[in-house]
């Protein structure tokens, strides 16, 4: 079986400036021609039983609806070279090699595309362990640092509960995978977490930072500390964005999303500020499919805001490389 399978969704190649103009669809890309690789993963256990997820889908067909212009930053994403490799190759209904499949593609993507950044697109967040496990997989010496924006700490104990989508932390610090100490959970707020992850995550020294904390220090402030301090003590960033953690009004239909939560606008300011970050080389977006029905065509277009907002800090943080090494130069 291959590892990776072509999108349902596909677009001509054509030269513009939208979306679905700019970036291209490859099955191979030149590793040396790519700045940033996205693949999608199909597995969702939003409802509790598996099913293929909406939102890789739904994320590519709303392409057309957006420009490469970003005109707060005046930025313009053409610059970069983003490509959409398709999505892995699972199988619904066997969850275990569903599982390994994204293990073992995460793994290949982070070998062939050293130079690249990668981003994935779920699915529930039980895609994110095993995104991780792939990416130590490919480079066991690294130490991995998380950035989760959610409002859950996702750290039950699976030999207690069983196999849940909303338990990759616990999986990621049992197996070894990462450390607590470098695990940071930003968004956390209200009635949503037990006292007893909240105990395993303060055992564990997990960061956790609350949106009341975050709003009264500066988000930016807040931000940017967390990043310097990853880059102090690991190897390479990952940031995983649970869309549960926007507050309920911007993303009603996601299962998990609550009161109080992330408004649209902090969500991108965050995802900017993360992208100016080289430290961050791996990415995720996860947690938008309902538990019923069809995604809601406001939040899938906030979800992909939020990606164009990553690729806004990224393009932004190019430019002033460019810039200051011009001004060395003079």
């Amino acid at each position: 079986m291959n590892m990776f399978i072509q999108s349902e969704c596909q677009w001509k190649q054509e030269n513009g400036s939208a979306m679905h103009q700019w970036i291209k669809q490859q099955a191979n890309p030149n590793p040396n021609e790519v700045d940033i690789v996205v693949y999608g993963a199909l597995l969702s256990y939003a409802n509790g039983a598996s099913s293929k997820a909406q939102y890789p889908t739904a994320f590519r067909k709303a392409w057309p609806g957006f420009q490469s212009y970003n005109l707060d930053e005046q930025v313009n994403l053409r610059a970069l070279s983003v490509v959409d490799i398709g999505d892995v190759a699972i199988l619904e209904k066997d969850r275990m090699l569903s599982e390994s499949a994204i293990e073992a593609a995460a793994e290949n993507l982070s070998i062939a595309y050293q130079r690249s950044f990668t981003c994935l697109i779920g699915g529930d967040h039980t895609i994110t362990a095993h995104s991780i496990k792939g990416i130590k997989n490919a480079f066991p010496q690294d130490r991995i640092g998380i950035i989760q924006i959610d409002t859950h700490l996702d750290a039950r104990n699976q030999e207690e509960i069983g196999l849940a989508q909303d338990s990759p932390i616990h999986q990621l610090i049992a197996a070894g995978v990462v450390e607590g100490r470098h695990v940071y959970n930003v968004g956390l707020h209200g009635f949503f977490n037990s006292p007893e992850m909240i105990h395993y995550a303060k055992e564990q020294g997990i960061h956790m930072i609350t949106l009341k904390q975050m709003r009264r220090d500066g988000i930016q402030l807040t931000i940017r500390e967390m990043l310097r301090q990853l880059m102090y003590e690991v190897d390479r960033i990952y940031v995983s964005v649970d869309l549960d953690a926007l507050d309920i009004v911007f993303a009603c239909d996601v299962p998990a999303a609550s009161p109080g939560g992330l408004t649209a606008y902090e969500l991108f300011d965050i995802l900017k500020l993360i992208g100016e970050n080289e430290g961050v080389r791996h990415i995720d977006f996860v947690y938008a499919d309902p538990k019923e029905g069809i995604l809601r065509p406001e939040t899938v277009k906030i979800g992909v805001t939020a990606f164009l907002q990553w690729l806004t800090g990224i393009q932004l943080d190019h430019r002033n490389r460019i810039s200051k090494k011009g001004k060395v130069m003079l």
